[in-house]
This record gives structure tokens, sequence and C-alpha cells, in this order.
């Protein structure tokens, strides 16, 4: 019987969907209360991306909001009893980012549905799916249930709200272009493909896994980027810049400008094709600006 025990007591502690489970439970069983704001999204540093397509990086009055939406299935017991803590008792702004469709935060992403049900205040900001299976899958939520919501994907409509992350200055700078071509490889195929970057070693290139000044300076000097980074995609249209995008989920075939679509075998003969936009970057400003107005009111902060 004691040996029973123990195995129920740390069989949470090796099983993920246990984990994510207890913590569900807890926050579905709290008193649910709007003090205060959390900004919930992947804060992954070693991913630009996901780091930077928050909004607490660029408004004041979300600075210091931040919550890992990784916590929620964390080993770690003081991770896991402040994220209950956190979620329980603010409103929540939830993204930017590819949360939705993807498996590791699906259970998430349905908790914050029903603690909409229960008068938590929600606001989902530049999400959007990110299914390896379809190309346009429909979301796993119901988004009409949440407070307000502004999606990444533009097939939403009038609730298109690109990455926030448009609002960094970096994207102010002027570049000198120094090269043609040149790939930005994604976090996962820098650590899974030696054999890809071996083969394509002639041509300049960098990584989502470096940092947001390499990345953006990388593109500045780019005539024609190549990537399967969705950030680096958005981030090289933002400047002007053709882009053909190596697809690894639903995410790169929902954006209002289509990038060429493209393998890393084949984009030498697709390079004729793409085609830069001019004046995304303030379009995209303005949007969020405009959404930051409607977010801050409903959520009652200044």
């Amino acid at each position: 019987m004691v040996i029973k025990n123990i195995i129920s007591n740390i069989s949470p502690i090796f099983n993920s969907t246990k984990r994510k489970t207890l913590v569900a439970n807890k926050i579905l069983n709290n008193i649910q209360t709007n003090n205060g704001i959390i900004n919930i999204h992947r804060y992954d540093k070693v991913n630009v991306g996901d780091f930077y397509c928050a909004p607490h990086h660029y408004f004041e009055n979300l600075s210091n909001t931040h919550l890992d939406i990784s916590g929620f299935r964390s080993i770690r017991k003081k991770t896991t009893d402040n994220w209950v803590k956190e979620v329980s008792t603010k409103s929540l702004i939830i993204g930017g980012g590819g949360l939705m469709n993807i498996r590791h935060f699906d259970m998430q992403m349905k908790l914050f549905e029903e603690l909409s049900s229960k008068g938590k205040k929600i606001v989902i900001w530049g999400a959007g799916h990110n299914d390896v299976h379809n190309k346009k899958p429909s979301y796993n939520v119901d988004i009409n249930k949440f407070g307000l919501v502004g999606t990444r994907d533009y097939s939403i409509g009038e609730n298109w709200v690109p990455c926030v992350s448009c609002l960094h200055p970096i994207f102010d700078t002027n570049h000198n272009v120094e090269q043609e071509v040149g790939i930005i490889f994604g976090k996962k195929t820098v650590k899974n493909n030696k054999n890809l970057l071996k083969q394509l070693k002639n041509y300049p290139s960098t990584s989502n896994i470096t940092s947001l000044e390499e990345i953006v300076s990388f593109i500045g000097k780019t005539n024609t980027i190549i990537t399967d980074s969705y950030h680096a995609m958005y981030w090289s249209f933002l400047l002007g810049k053709k882009v053909l995008a190596v697809p690894t989920t639903s995410k790169f075939f929902d954006f209002k400008h289509k990038p060429v679509i493209t393998t890393y075998n084949n984009f030498e003969n697709d390079l004729s094709k793409a085609q830069s936009y001019s004046g995304l970057l303030e379009e995209c400003r303005e949007i969020n600006f405009k959404f930051a107005d409607k977010a801050f009111n409903y959520l009652n902060i200044s």
C-alpha cells in the first residue's frame, strides 16, 4: 500500500497529461477574478519569434506581465503553483504565436475557453493556428467565446491582427543590401537536419535561435529570403523583402500577402516567382495600435 501511494504521488511528475490535468482542475476549481493582467505566450528566449511576439514587450502598461504557456506542464511545483495563481486571479492576454491547433498547447487553450464562461476576461492577441497536418484548419477552440479576439490568420477577416512584433523599433533601421539570396533556418531544422545545413552551406544563412538584431540585420542586407521560420517570413515582408517559405505547419498559408511556397530542394527554381510588398510595416502597426485601444478598454487598463 505504501509503495502504491508513493507511485501514485510521483506519477504526475513523469506524465505530462496528468500534470496538466491537475493544474487545469486546480484553476477551474478556484474562484476566478480579474485583478491585474498576465500576458501568456511561449516565453522562449532561444526562439526570437516566440519571445518577441507578445504585447508585453511593446506597451508600458503591460510590462513585466509575461507568463510562459509551457509552465502549465512544468515538473516544478513552484512553477505550476505560480501558474495556477496568476491565471486564476488575473485577466489574460493570450498570444501571440502559433498557439492553436498544436498538441503542446491544446489543453491550455481549451482551459482558457472554459474560463471565459466563468467570467474571466480574456483577449487573444496575434495568436494563430499551427497545425502540422492541415493547411487551413478550423481552430481547436471557439474563438467567439473569448472576450476580444484578434488572430494573425488573415482568413479570420475583420479580426485580423498581425503579430505585434511589428512594433519593435528595430524595423525602423535602414540597411544596405549586400546579397541577393539568404536562408533563415528554423529552430527544429538547425537541431534535427544537419545534412540539409551542409547541403546549403554555400548560401549565406542564419537561424531564429540567434538574436533579433542578427536576424533583422541579415534580412536587411538580403534581397530574397528563404525560410521555414514564420517570424523570419513575417519580418522579411515587413522590411519589403521577397520571400520564399518552406512550410512546416498551417501558419505559413494564412498571411495577408502570400509567400512563394517552396522546398529547400527546389527553391532555386522558384526564386523568380517571389515578390515584395510595400507599406506592410505601417499597416501592421496601425492595426495593432487600434486593437490595443480595444483591448485596454475591455480590460479596464490605461
